[in-house]
């Protein structure tokens, strides 16, 4: 029962969850998959949260959707090699995003601007 309950507590919105999301998102960059899991978690517990958390939901939505489309302009460049160098700066980006959002979601802060196409 107690594993249970540890389990929800990833699928609750809050602290647990945002972890969860940044990790799916990384994980994504090997898997592909796992960042639209992620996106609808972020979609279906915003709101619903404590601030600093939905400010994370927020960013994370973001990151989502600005690397869909950054990652769809980069495979269409990729017929002159520079998608090539622009999948790679998309990935770079993500990572940072991720590793930022954790950092914060960790010490319990919310996302100075979540609305940032940037840092």
């Amino acid at each position: 029962m107690e594993r249970q309950s540890e389990i929800s507590g990833y699928m609750d919105p809050g602290g647990k969850n945002v972890t969860l999301i940044y990790i799916l998102y990384l994980v994504s960059l090997l898997v592909g998959l796992t960042a639209l899991i992620g996106v609808v978690f972020a979609y279906i517990n915003r709101g619903k949260g404590v601030t600093w958390a939905d400010s994370h939901y927020t960013y994370q939505i973001r990151t989502f959707w600005i690397g869909m489309l950054y990652s769809l302009i980069s495979v269409l460049l990729m017929f002159v090699f520079i998608g090539v160098l622009m999948l790679i700066a998309v990935a770079v980006w993500a990572i940072v995003r991720c590793i930022k959002g954790l950092q914060l979601a960790s010490r319990g802060e919310p996302v100075p601007n979540p609305e940032t196409w940037m840092f």
